[in-house]
This record gives C-alpha cells, structure tokens and sequence, in this order.
C-alpha cells in the first residue's frame, strides 16, 4: 500500500464517493483518518492538541486556537495519532510510528510492518493500531509502551481504519464492512455488521459505540457485538467521529458537519468550509476537526464552528487531545 504514502489505503474504497479529488499515482497525497478520534488521556504536565499530516506534518496547539509546526523527522505520511500513558503515539506510511511524551520532540520506533497504519487508540495497558492489508491480512499491531510492538493475526482480509476503546472491549472498523472485537488487543473476533459498506471512524459515548463510513453509513451498537444501522440522512461519506459534551460530532466531504445527541439520527452543521474533514477529537471543553486543505475547526458544542489559523496547507488527517 504505500510507499512514501499511506494514501493508497483505501483509495479505491474511500474516494470512491469523492469524484472531485483528484488522485496522484504513485503515493503523493491521498487521505483519510477515522477517525479519531477518540483519545485515551493521562494527566502529564499541560493540555495539549496534537494534529498529524502529509509528508510528515505535525501540529500542537495547548488551546485549539494557535497552532505550532513541529519536526517529525519523517516525509512520510502521518494519518493517525492517539494519546495514552504519558505518550503520543502517530502512525502512518511505510509502517511508521513514532512516539513523543510532549508533542515536540518525536522519535521513530521500529514497527515491524511496511504496512501503511490508519488509527490507534489504547485500553487494557495496549495500544493498538490498525493498517494496511497487502499481506493478504488487515495489520493489527499491539505495544504496551508504544515503543516495542509485536504483530497480532486479526482473522480479516480487509483493510482496518478505525479503532477505539471502550466498555472493555477494542473496537475495530474496515472495509466491506468488517467489524472486530477483543477484550485484550491479541485475540480477535469478527462480528456482523450487517452492511457491506466500508467503515471508518469509530467512538465511543453514553453507552454506545458508532461506527461510520460509505454512503452515509452510521450503525450503532451497545456491546460491540451486535450492531443497528441508522439513518444519517445522507449519502455522502462519513470520515470521523467523536463524542463530547453529551454529543456525537460526525465529519465528512465538502466541510460536512453532523451533530447528534444519542447516535441514531444526525442533524447537518454549517463548518463554513469546502474541504474534506477527516479527523476530529473533543478535549477541554472543545471540538477540534482538521482537513485536507489544512483548515482546522474548533468548536464549544458542535453546532457553530470558527476557523483557526493552522500555519499549513499540508493535508491535515487526524487530531488527538491530552490533558
């Protein structure tokens, strides 16, 4: 999937719904992260967001509101990025990953995997992160510390996009509808999402988790196990999602912005943007989405947006808070 890029993940089933991007052969920059956008926190020394890009980008911000470029010491592709155990943890391209305690200083730890790396969270003392499926097989990777990891057997064909943690269980969302479950991060097992549609993001909140993906899928389940289709009220696709302030934030295509208190039905948001949104997380009483121009969104409940002013044009993928 990748070489310098992580973006052949999932062209094929990702764009397919978004004519107007145009793809670039070869690996230049393609898209996508579910989202996000769930993070883990651990209490260190201040708050901090921290956004993940193309060719190595890597923003902080300790509000939301003004934003600091940082050195990656990669050109890779950075797609996801999650916080847990006194550690940032990015994932992108050609299997890499880097590590970092305060957003600032990054270093490259071996992975074992050329696999491209979509999203990862943390649960049960693991990280898990989730890729590529060129192997024949969709990467599951698991580290207790974020700095040696070891490669789990996820039983899948497809590729792996989103993955969160919660009510015991690590969630796991990917193309043609796969959904897997684990209670420990090494032994995996697939459940029946009921849809054959590529799913995306994934979060968790009051008590339920949500998966969302192609042509406006939104399911919904309270265990993991047994999963509802929902109305969303669109076809577009959906990217990511988080929960926050008593409610599910879902970002997509075109700036698109959907709000909802209880997970099954959406009500459309006006971000005041064109671009894609891909990644979104919720910390510190705000809402922070990112997109492919570059734009970064913030928002107190989800419903008025204000645009910050992030330093790049860079594709910006994901998005992940620490306290």
């Amino acid at each position: 999937m990748l070489t310098n890029s992580i973006f052949n993940f999932g062209i094929e089933e990702k764009l397919k719904k978004i004519l107007y991007i145009i793809l670039i052969s070869c690996f230049s920059i393609t898209i996508f992260s579910c989202a996000k956008k769930d993070s883990t926190s651990s209490t260190t020394s201040s708050p901090l967001y921290v956004s993940v890009g193309v060719n190595g980008t890597i923003l902080t911000s300790s509000d939301g509101t003004t934003w600091t470029s940082r050195t990656s010491g990669t050109s890779n592709n950075l797609v996801g990025v999650t916080y847990a155990n006194s550690t940032f943890v990015v994932m992108g391209g050609s299997g890499t990953i880097l590590t970092s305690s305060d957003g600032t200083t990054w270093t490259s730890r071996t992975s074992g995997t050329t696999e491209g790396l979509y999203e990862g969270t943390y649960g049960n003392s693991t990280f898990v992160v989730v890729g590529d499926n060129s192997t024949g097989s969709g990467t599951i990777l698991t580290s207790p510390d974020g700095t040696t990891w070891t490669s789990r057997t996820s039983g899948a064909s497809n590729r792996l996009f989103g993955v969160t943690y919660a009510n015991s269980t690590f969630v796991v969302s990917g193309t043609n509808g796969t959904i897997l479950t684990s209670s420990d991060g090494t032994t995996w097992t697939s459940r029946t999402s009921g849809i054959s549609e590529g799913l995306y993001g994934v979060t968790y909140g009051n008590g339920t988790f949500m998966i969302v993906g192609d042509s406006g899928t939104i399911i919904t389940s309270s265990d993991g196990t047994t999963w509802t289709s929902r109305t969303s009220g669109t076809t577009n696709v959906l990217w990511g999602v988080t929960y926050g302030n008593s409610t599910f934030v879902v970002v997509g295509p075109s700036g698109s912005i959907y709000t909802s208190s209880d997970g099954t039905s959406l009500t459309s948001r006006t971000s005041g943007i064109t671009n894609d949104l891909w990644g979104i997380t919720y910390g510190n009483s705000i809402f922070v989405t990112v997109s492919y121009g570059g734009d970064i969104l913030t928002s107190s409940d989800g419903i008025s947006w204000t645009s910050r002013t992030s330093g790049t044009t860079n594709a910006l993928y994901d998005v992940t808070y620490k306290e």
